[in-house]
């Protein structure tokens, strides 16, 4: 597996300032993200842990998972929190063209549409490339769009199966800090990982006076 970052190099946020690395605020708030659902089972286990915290939290979700499992998604807005795009097929930007990059956000969104439709919920458009990579012109294209493009100040590296859940976990605890946008993933991939470190995590942030938002931009 290729080296990531778990905290995101502040230089990184700096060359890259039109992305949306974190929320800054004067309270403890942070923002909890899950990308790649909604997954049977899997997104089910992880409102209920919210639930247990009083949690709101951010779901990229994939179109294509969103039109296979409807109900789930109507519960995740059902349950008070954000959604946004995450593409219609988990698509890497910087392997995809600009065209077939778009179209493949813009099916997403008819995903989304179509069944919040029924849910009266005003949010901002948000976007998460998958992987994080998103090629310029792609990101230009889509802040024209009216999108935000959220990526992150913490990774947990749940998806990681070759990294142990107590390190997981400390990806989380030890980086975490007011304003952090901190990624998790609803999928079967890193489910070993989530179902350690997700109650853990919420607890212990619980505990030290964090509060759990959706990203409202």
């Amino acid at each position: 597996m290729k080296p990531y970052w778990i905290k995101t190099n502040p230089i990184i946020k700096i060359i890259f300032s039109n992305l949306i690395w974190d929320i800054p605020n004067k309270g403890k708030k942070i923002y909890l993200t899950f990308d790649d659902g909604p997954t049977a089972e899997i997104t089910e286990w992880v409102l209920a842990e919210l639930e247990k915290h009083n949690a709101k939290a951010t779901f990229f979700c994939i179109g294509k998972n969103i039109t296979e499992h409807p109900e789930i998604f109507n519960k995740i807005i059902k349950n008070g929190h954000a959604i946004g795009n995450h593409t219609n097929y988990h698509l890497n930007g910087w392997k995809t063209t600009t065209e077939e990059f778009l179209e493949n956000i813009e099916a997403c969104e008819s995903a989304i549409s179509n069944l919040k439709s029924a849910i009266s919920i005003l949010q901002s458009k948000i976007f998460r490339p998958p992987y994080g990579k998103i090629k310029p012109v792609q990101a230009k294209k889509l802040r024209q769009q009216g999108y935000k493009i959220i990526m992150w100040d913490v990774l947990s590296a749940d998806f990681d199966q070759n990294i142990s859940e107590e390190k997981c976990l400390d990806n989380v605890v030890n980086n975490t800090q007011s304003g952090s946008i901190i990624v998790f993933h609803d999928s079967k991939k890193a489910f070993k990982n989530l179902k350690y470190v997700l109650p853990r995590a919420l607890e212990y942030l619980a505990r030290n006076n964090y509060s759990f938002e959706t990203i409202q931009l």
